[in-house]
């Protein structure tokens, strides 16, 4: 696979809560540069991010990040300002503890009201599989297909566990056909980003894929 393919589904990623805004900018100056469908940064950046890109990239951010236990109100609230700030995408988190106590109307409920606070911007939905077990993954493919989201999303990278291409396998399997894959947390190489997108992945969330191209061309 061409490597400027792999990059435009890369959501180009800086989530680390001590980044600066001049780390924000040489993100999404790399971003640009490499054709990344994305930079995802801290939704305090969004606004600035916005203006100093110019639309050259879209602008993702991440809301209820990355525990999910936030009120739906609260989730709604921050969709709602990131999309004001003019993030093109939002990444939610859901609520695990809910999902685990088998309250599946809440889930599906919470992802509807946050995709209708997002107005109309791409909805990826985070389910941080590495807390879940194979049958609670297979019901969050059932709950994202049937909720209106345009993705379904493995990890936060904040957990104990990143994407793996056993998950997104099973995401391939399970998702309705509108459903899309993003893949994301401990993709560290070109090679892994072939395979995931090989596997189903139209999205991939990682700075390293970014970082393995430049080295690359400095060697």
């Amino acid at each position: 696979m061409d490597v400027s393919e792999i990059l435009s589904k890369c959501d180009h990623t800086l989530l680390n809560p001590a980044a600066t805004f001049d780390e924000i900018k040489a993100l999404c100056d790399d971003a640009i540069r490499y054709k990344t469908a994305s930079v995802c940064i801290p939704a305090c950046y969004v606004k600035a991010a916005k203006e100093y890109t110019g639309g050259k990239v879209a602008v993702c951010t991440v809301i209820g990040f990355p525990t999910g236990y936030s009120t739906t109100a609260a989730k709604c609230f921050e969709a709602e300002d990131a999309v004001k700030n003019g993030a093109d995408e939002i990444d939610m988190v859901i609520n695990i503890g809910m999902l685990k106590a088998g309250e599946y109307d809440f889930v599906l409920d919470e992802i509807r009201a946050v995709r209708a606070a997002c107005n109309g911007k791409l909805l990826k939905v985070i389910i941080e599989t590495c807390l879940l077990t194979d049958e609670e993954k297979i019901k969050m493919c059932e709950i994202v297909s049937q909720s209106g989201a345009e993705y379904i999303k493995t990890s936060t990278g904040f957990s104990k566990g990143g994407a793996t291409f056993e998950d997104v396998a099973l995401f391939a399997k399970h998702v309705a056909p509108h459903v899309k894959i993003k893949a994301a947390g401990g993709i560290s190489s070109l090679e892994d980003a072939e395979k995931f997108i090989a596997l189903g992945a139209s999205r991939l969330g990682t700075s390293r894929v970014v970082r393995a191209v430049k080295e690359a061309e400095n060697d």
